[in-house]
Order: structure tokens, then sequence, then C-alpha cells
């Protein structure tokens, strides 16, 4: 089983607040990070038991217009907090 369920999102980066607060709403839902502010790119981290509400709340974005789910970057390490101090 895995721990955590990643949705990866691209969007304009003037809708980062907004899915971030549409995500904040449904609490538990799902943890957004930004993994790029500039190429807009966010990763939506759901416990497993929560994947189904958090592509419901996905969904609903993509067809607001808002983003559209893609895969993780070319390149990503798949190191969602960043690195550790002192790396």
């Amino acid at each position: 089983m895995r721990d955590v369920v990643a949705i990866y999102l691209r969007l304009p980066p003037r809708e980062i607040a907004y899915v971030k607060f549409v995500f904040e709403s449904y609490e538990g839902v799902g943890l957004v990070r930004t993994l790029d502010r500039r190429a807009a790119t966010l990763v939506v981290l759901a416990a497993p038991d929560f994947e189904a509400d958090a592509r419901t709340v996905v969904r609903s974005l993509v067809d607001e217009g808002v983003c559209e789910e893609t895969d993780p970057p070319a390149g990503w390490d798949g190191d969602w907090l960043g690195p550790d101090a002192g790396d």
C-alpha cells in the first residue's frame, strides 16, 4: 500500500493561491505543494483513503478551466519537501 498519492497539476501562476485555498477548504483531503512557481507546477498529496475525494476536487478544478492534471515534471526526484539542511 502506498502512503501518499501524488496528483500533479499544471496551471497559470495566478491560479496557484486559488488551488491551494480550495484544497485548504476541504480540510484533510490533500496537501498542496508548489514544485515550481514559475512553471506553476503543483502536487496534491493525499492519503490513499482520501484519493477519491482529492480526485473529485481536481476534476472540478479541471472542469472549471483552472488547471490540468499532468505527469510528474521531467527529472523530478519525488522530494516534495525539498533538500534537508546541509544538502
